[in-house]
């Protein structure tokens, strides 16, 4: 118990290091643009808020880092080494879903429903094939999805630059599309739980994820995230349905604040995922809905798990007192296509 004292106190050192050293950036490469925010955050805070936002987008760029033809972003930190590590972690072979379950039918969280059509005469013949045919648009505030990088673009460029009319036709994006996900996501998974953190069973709508959080949470468990990482953040979406049922999450729900794409690029991260759109509703950044998207998806190159199901694996988690974990996730690698449903695993 005293080394792991210890340990923990090293870390949270480390962590304090960590957040000067980036919240040094964040202010110091910013300072003269930075102090007439301040000074005029009194009387428009709305435009201290949109000018933090544009500096963040600007800071945590990885455009060129790779190349200027690379269309795979973040998910270059995944290494070998990294996914090695991760699979030599495993010790119980215990396999969980963070997968939401996909229920065909009207959802209000849904762009549109999800709709099966189920084929087969049956016959009582020697073979009686039964098929299906599934109509799903998995973006959106439903169902459990990857976003690739042809997903979202700003001002007119995706990430690196490539310019927005590589998508707009009909065959879709030629560049940044899910096929370059096409060999899996494979690597380290760390379960960021927040109601556990702060002992609630869920975030109350509306509650942002901070840097403070992070912290305490990396002091509290003594894990650290690290380059190649898929970060998930539980709010608690699951167990908010479980007692209220669902509710139109555009109209508030919990989630990461942009402050945090600071942290996430000086750690390596490779993606992040979350139990609703990895997003505050209401925005905090005026007049830009999805500054997370913007900032991950444009900015850094990084994919987004939205809509995943982290009930399971939290309680997981918490029975075996341990946060990370093998992350696998295998889309449809649909040429061209913006993302893919997902039914990504943790395993122990």
């Amino acid at each position: 118990m005293i080394a792991r004292a210890r340990s923990a106190r090293r870390e949270s050192r480390r962590w304090c290091d960590s957040v000067k050293r980036v919240l040094l950036v964040f202010t110091l490469v910013a300072a003269p643009v930075v102090a007439s925010v301040v000074r005029a955050q009194e009387d428009a805070p709305d435009h201290a808020a949109v000018v933090l936002f544009t500096q963040w987008f600007e800071q945590v760029s990885n455009h060129g880092r790779w190349g200027a033809d690379d269309e795979r972003g973040t998910l270059n930190l995944i290494t070998p080494e990294r996914t090695r590590e991760a699979a030599e972690s495993v010790r119980a072979g215990v396999a969980i879903s963070l997968s939401r379950e996909l229920k065909p039918g009207a959802d209000l969280n849904a762009i549109a429903p999800l709709e099966v059509e189920y084929t087969g005469a049956g016959g009582g013949g020697q073979a009686s094939f039964f098929s299906d045919r599934t109509t799903i648009i998995y973006h959106g505030w439903a169902y459990s999805h990857l976003d690739a990088l042809a997903h979202l673009a700003s001002n007119g460029a995706f990430y690196n630059g490539f310019p927005e009319s590589l998508a707009v036709q009909a065959g879709g994006s030629s560049r940044l599309g899910i096929e370059n996900v096409g060999n899996g996501i494979v690597t380290r998974g760390v379960l960021i739980d927040v109601p556990w953190l702060k002992d609630v069973p869920y975030l109350e709508p509306s509650t942002p994820v901070t840097l403070e959080d992070l912290a305490a949470w990396e002091d509290r468990t003594g894990v650290r995230i690290q380059d190649g990482d898929v970060v998930l953040i539980r709010t608690g979406r699951g167990a908010r349905e479980t007692q209220f049922g669902a509710w139109s999450v555009q109209e508030g729900a919990a989630g990461p604040h942009p402050e945090i794409a600071g942290l996430l690029h000086a750690r390596g991260v490779a993606v992040l995922g979350g139990d609703v759109n990895n997003e505050i509703y209401p925005s905090v950044i005026p007049g830009n809905g999805e500054p997370m998207h913007l900032l991950a998806i444009v900015s850094m190159g990084m994919p987004l798990f939205d809509n995943l199901g982290l009930e399971a694996v939290a309680r997981e988690a918490r029975e075996r007192e341990r946060w990370t974990f093998l992350f696998m996730a295998a889309p449809l690698p649909i040429q061209h296509a913006t993302g893919s449903a997902v039914n990504p695993l943790a395993i122990f």
